[in-house]
């Protein structure tokens, strides 16, 4: 019997890991330092200048949403991947509601319709709340295999 996804150790986690996700995990992580060089800029160009515009600030906490925490179904390590994507998903959404609001204040036009093949791109995101016996990894292959066309991995055993 196979132990639920949360109750798993590191060992077992990267064993079972693909290892193309083990080399290019550093670099993956590594884009939290332009995340934050970009938080800060855009937060301190919001608290100095929307107030000189008139501008409505935005909040951070209406873009950032940490609530994958409570998922059962998720082992530690993931739980801790959806933090740093949380976190960088919902900086760059903020970073384009506060360049939204200020190209509305500077230049109000309507932009060209124009078709964006992948803006309107259908994404295969599976429900938030699962099961406690959910199988997350078996999910998040198929997901995988729908986004990517991708072969199946195969789990090790």
């Amino acid at each position: 019997m196979t132990q639920p996804n949360h109750q798993l150790g590191l060992i077992a986690l990267i064993k079972r890991s693909r290892p193309i996700n083990l080399i290019t995990g550093p670099i993956i992580y590594s884009m939290i330092i332009p995340l934050l060089i970009l938080d800060a800029f855009v937060s301190f160009y919001q608290w100095t200048c929307f107030p000189i515009y008139g501008i409505p600030p935005l909040s951070r906490k209406d873009f950032i949403i940490f609530d994958r925490q409570e998922l059962k179904y998720l082992d530690w390590i993931s739980k801790s991947h959806c933090t740093y994507c949380a976190y960088g998903v919902g900086i760059v959404a903020f970073v384009s509601a506060v360049i939204a609001a200020t190209e509305l204040y500077f230049c109000p036009i309507k932009h060209r319709a124009q078709s964006c093949p992948n803006c309107a791109q259908e994404r295969h995101y599976m429900a938030f709340n699962e099961p406690d016996d959910f199988d997350f990894d078996a999910r998040l292959e198929q997901s995988r295999v729908k986004e990517a066309g991708s072969k199946p991995h195969r789990q090790r055993p």
